[in-house]
């Protein structure tokens, strides 16, 4: 597939066969498929205790987290799931974060651009955004104050939703994306949240290392399923 022009379909036929692109340093695309493959539980990311003072101040859009969902053990009785914000408090004027949902999908793009090492290209902008167009697309945005200050964009393949980069110019708020985007991803039916290559990172917030071939085994059975999200 080098060379080939960006498009949706060639998109989610890559992604179908486990493969993404990244744009090199000289322009050019190509495609990978790592042996091991990063993924998060949909059980949820794993909190440090300042973490969860930080998602007790947020206002989310309803209902996030499900009711009941299962949570994944964090030690000491406490879960993944903060609990909601006391409707009496303004949380923004104390410095809580807001969430959203595809409600800025390209300015969290281009915000997920870095100076050096980057892999996003305006190529990758057009042809992500006309996949956000088509319904399959989707992000998340942390404010504070009406600032974008954090946020996550991927891709959803039946029930398996592919996160491709994340951004903070915010303590934190990439976090909260992430957070949020998991709940979700569990509260809508996801089976698979990809988080494509691991690093220590991803590994501190609880990501786990695939094997390629187990992977491959657990997309086909995702590929098969739908969500309210992979329309």
């Amino acid at each position: 597939m080098r060379g080939e022009e960006l498009t949706p379909w060639l998109i989610r036929y890559a992604y179908s066969q486990g493969a993404f692109p990244m744009t090199m340093d000289d322009g050019s695309v190509e495609w990978f498929q790592p042996i091991h493959r990063a993924l998060f539980p949909l059980s949820g990311i794993r909190l440090s205790r300042s973490m969860r003072r930080v998602l007790r101040k947020l206002t989310y859009p309803h209902p996030l987290p499900a009711p009941g969902a299962p949570t994944s053990p964090q030690g000491e009785g406490e879960s993944s799931t903060p609990q909601p914000p006391s409707s009496k408090t303004n949380h923004l004027e104390e410095g809580g974060f807001r969430i959203t949902f595809d409600a800025a999908f390209e300015q969290v793009m281009r915000a997920c651009l870095r100076p050096e090492d980057n892999w996003i290209s305006e190529e990758f902008i057009r042809v992500y955004t006309q996949i956000h167009f088509e319904g399959w697309g989707h992000s998340v945005e942390v404010w504070r104050q009406g600032e974008l200050v954090g946020g996550l964009y991927g891709i959803a393949l039946g029930s398996c939703f592919c996160a491709e980069s994340m951004f903070h110019r915010a303590t934190n708020a990439s976090k909260v994306a992430l957070w949020a985007m998991v709940e979700r991803c569990r509260e809508l039916g996801f089976t698979i949240f990809d988080a494509q290559v691991m690093n220590p990172h991803l590994e501190s917030l609880g990501a786990i290392s695939v094997p390629h071939a187990d992977y491959m085994e657990m997309l086909q059975g995702a590929l098969g399923k739908t969500t309210a999200w992979s329309t």
